[in-house]
């Protein structure tokens, strides 16, 4: 594992770091936020962590620029970690042709379709091999207190893993997320090409149908959604997940905020009410 570049936010350190994945086959960066408590070794023990997935064109650096979390990072004394969205430099062909597959859209699945399936597992990468070499080599950070959330795709990446791997998440948020990508756009056109034409699989990467079949998230799922978010009709139809949840009881806050469209501006000015809901769901 190599540091790629390291500096001081807030009291704590803002970190990008790259290692070899077995799991994709290529070097992939992810960058931590370590806060004031572990940096200055005050900490009573390890410290929460937040887990941030971002959308689509976006690398490991996107959040970190532009969302202003730190502050309320330091604050809250919460590690937060932000991988990369998809494996770099394995040029399949026509994998950098678009922005909604391939570089930058890994869609947070395990690809089971060639040439992807090589590389392209993003979902195990995330819930697997990341937290391993966070917890063992970055370090501060408590394994008992997880919690994730994302924006866009992203937000549907952390929608789907809370759901399926709901033991090891305490919290959970999301921004502008696809909620239903099996019903949209850029969710068909991914999964055709990562998963192939099993519908039955689609299904597993949704977060509107495993809450329809019974997966389900202990605690309150915020999201916040611009009504002025270009794509709010025709990829992110939140409604299609307030109608899930309510038919099965589970719990969500979904609000939609006048005005907001799907930028990082948007992310900026609800961020901390994100790292509150974090902090308080983890004991922070």
């Amino acid at each position: 594992m190599k540091k790629v570049s390291e500096n001081k936010s807030f009291g704590g350190l803002q970190t990008i770091w790259q290692h070899a994945s077995d799991i994709c086959a290529c070097d992939m960066r992810f960058a931590v936020y370590t806060p004031p408590a572990i940096v200055n070794g005050t900490a009573a023990g390890n410290v929460p962590v937040l887990w941030w997935l971002s959308g689509l064109t976006c690398t490991e650096e996107n959040f970190i620029f532009k969302s202003g979390f730190q502050q309320h990072a330091a604050r809250h004394n919460l590690m937060v970690v932000a991988p990369d969205t998809s494996p770099r430099g394995t040029d399949h062909p026509g994998e950098h042709d678009a922005y909604d597959f391939g570089s930058g859209a890994g869609f947070y699945v395990n690809a089971t379709q060639s040439p992807w399936s090589r590389n392209y597992n993003m979902y195990s990468y995330v819930t697997e091999e990341l937290p391993d070499v966070v917890f063992n080599g970055i370090g501060g950070a408590d394994r008992e207190r997880q919690g994730i959330f994302g924006h866009s795709m992203g937000g549907h990446g952390a929608l789907v893993i809370a759901l399926r791997e709901r033991r090891v998440y305490k919290s959970l948020s999301a921004f502008s997320p696809i909620v239903a990508p099996t019903q949209v756009p850029w969710g068909q056109k991914a999964f055709k090409g990562y998963l192939g034409d099993d519908d039955h699989l689609w299904r597993e990467y949704d977060a509107t149908e495993l809450i329809k079949s019974g997966h389900f998230f202990a605690g309150d799922i915020l999201i916040d959604q611009g009504t002025a978010d270009e794509f709010l009709d025709d990829q992110l139809k939140p409604h299609l997940l307030g109608q899930a949840c309510q038919e099965v009881d589970q719990e969500l806050t979904l609000r939609m905020q006048d005005g907001y469209d799907h930028s990082y501006y948007f992310i900026a000015s609800f961020i901390a009410d994100h790292m509150d809901h974090h902090a308080m769901a983890l004991g922070a």
